[in-house]
């Protein structure tokens, strides 16, 4: 019996009666699975799936009670510029470069047609890599339009704006020209993974790598295509591991898996420790990594963002009026899937540390520094952005549409265990249920909601959904690491510690063992072709590569 994770094989309607008294909802999942491989599999196989109730009906009333608490409640005044109490010490922009590193996973070049005659998803090209399908597609050979000569990208229309008075120029995805507001036609953008360009900021985050290529081979015109590809490839890589997962992962977590990193050596004199990511013959994908832990990031969505001078704060989905003639349309909305307004040129600096910023006043909403500031996403906790209580159908197109509940639904028709069991199995101390608490992480006694059996005692009683418990164990993290993490935020009016919840002992233990299991697996990787490698020295800041150092190298491309 094979694992499988396609719509096809989740009940119609999300519910499957049970059969015999076993739960017989969603795949065909098997909890001894003796598969280590393909597209999907499981890290934890023999732990038994976590139910909320005597019956299906009733796990599924539990659960989207729980996803309605777990969003935060309307704000009238949001989206504005500004500090707020919910922001992390993290920048805004590895909110989506998380979202990035999903779709380079997870990337899929297999039409529907061929999923529906191959359901087991079992062909090697489908094994997920930190390899930038979702940028390079499947090459020039086979996707020329995507390239300008069969080794640079072609770029779309002009974008513009301005950063603190100096003009910005950036430029848009390639797009078709089918775009016609009045038959509801849209310009798709013409890139590796059409999922990159769902959002106006995860678009232009596309756009900053097709420019990091572009740049390099410029700068070096003897190399071929894929030799210009590799160096982008072992860039980005580095960055995963030595930017991005030091950002969101507990230290002591990290560095039990990645050694390397706390020792300041490389891959070869400490290799990664894995103890719970095997691999028998192909890397695989984790459920417990897709369906959970990953999903962490949707915490860390603000909810809107100004994107220079001129536009913002723009919710991610609310509609609301720009009302700035810079725009080409009614645009009003960060929702992708079509042509980005020309004045809507991102800042980067407003999303990363490019520049020290002004940090802003919450207390006065006159101060020019809360519209020159670098965003911050926001704490990593228990609870979502009002926003993301209701999708638009761009995004879904079938119910429930708040993301709480769909994470939750999803999570239990795949058969995930507990919170409880998985620490359990882990090996770490387990969050008693008054721990595990529904809300805002601020440090406010009214930020939150109450602790989880009070939304649902027996259902959650020592039975908390996975991605829940991996949310709230952010307070903690682990048994030694009970302070908040203060993390340095540089800004034009001196340094800012800000409180900043990490992945804890489970999720800080199931993002970092399949990211380095990915890596570790994949003879591609630099963990396997050149342990030894290091960034580009003149790429690099103070002998570091990080993400405002490939985005600042993009930048400075010449693009006019």
């Amino acid at each position: 019996m094979t694992d499988r994770v396609s719509p096809e094989g989740i009940a119609r309607n999300g519910v499957m009666p049970r059969v015999h008294g076993h739960v017989s909802r969603g795949p065909t999942l098997p909890r001894s699975s003796p598969l280590f491989a393909g597209r999907f599999g499981r890290i934890f196989r023999a732990l038994p799936p976590a139910d909320f109730g005597p019956n299906d009906d009733c796990s599924r009333e539990a659960l989207m009670r729980l996803g309605t608490k777990m969003v935060a409640d309307r704000d009238p005044e949001e989206p504005e510029d500004g500090p707020d109490a919910e922001e992390s010490g993290i920048p805004a922009a590895y909110t989506y470069l998380g979202q990035f590193i999903d779709h380079d996973l997870t990337f899929d070049p297999a039409s529907s047609l061929q999923r529906q005659n191959d359901p087991e998803a079992l062909v090697n090209f489908r094994t997920p890599r930190f390899d930038l399908d979702n940028v390079y597609g499947r090459g020039p050979d086979d996707q020329p339009y995507l390239y300008k000569d069969g080794r640079t990208f072609l770029l779309g229309k002009r974008l513009s704006g301005s950063a603190l008075g100096q003009a910005l120029v950036a430029r848009d995805l390639p797009r078709n020209s089918a775009k016609d507001v009045h038959k509801n036609l849209h310009a798709r953008a013409i890139i590796g993974d059409p999922r990159n360009d769902e959002n106006v900021i995860v678009s232009q985050l596309q756009g900053l790598f097709l420019r990091f290529h572009n740049r390099l081979a410029a700068d070096n015109p003897d190399w071929t295509f894929l030799e210009v590809q590799r160096a982008v490839r072992l860039h980005y890589q580095w960055i995963v591991v030595n930017d991005f997962l030091p950002r969101i992962v507990s230290e002591s977590v990290l560095n039990e898996v990645l050694p390397h990193l706390g020792n300041g050596t490389n891959v070869r004199k400490d290799p990664p420790k894995l103890t719970f990511y095997t691999v028998r013959n192909q890397i695989f994908m984790p459920l417990e990594f897709s369906v959970a832990a990953y999903r962490f990031g949707h915490s860390m969505v603000r909810p809107g963002y100004r994107l220079n001078d001129d536009i913002g704060p723009l919710s991610i989905f609310t509609p609301m009026d720009v009302g700035d003639a810079a725009t080409d349309g009614p645009r009003r909305t960060l929702v992708g899937f079509d042509q980005i307004p020309s004045g809507w040129a991102i800042d980067w600096a407003r999303f990363i540390e490019l520049k020290a910023r002004p940090y802003g006043d919450s207390n006065d909403k006159r101060n020019p520094g809360n519209r020159q500031r670098m965003q911050l996403a926001y704490k990593i906790d228990t609870s979502l952005a009002d926003p993301l209580r209701s999708l638009p159908q761009s995004v879904v197109s079938d119910p429930p549409l708040n993301l709480a509940q769909r994470n939750l639904l999803r999570g239990w028709m795949l058969r995930l265990p507990s919170g409880q069991d998985v620490a359990r199995a882990i090996g770490v101390d387990v969050l008693d249920d008054k721990d595990i608490l529904i809300g805002k992480f601020t440090g406010k006694n009214e930020d939150i909601k109450g602790s989880i059996t009070e939304f649902g005692d027996p259902e959650f009683q020592r039975n908390c959904p996975l991605w829940a418990y991996i949310l709230a164990e952010t307070r903690t993290r682990t048994k030694t690491e009970t302070e908040p993490v203060l993390r340095t935020v540089k800004t034009s009016n001196g340094d800012k510690q800000i409180p900043t919840p990490l992945l804890g002992a489970v999720g800080g233990r199931i993002v970092a063992e399949t990211f380095a299991g990915i890596l570790n697996g994949d003879n591609t990787s630099y963990f396997n072709v050149d342990p030894l490698w290091t960034p580009f020295s003149d790429l690099t800041d103070d002998g570091q590569f990080r993400l405002k150092d490939l985005i600042a190298y993009a930048l400075e491309d010449g693009l006019t």
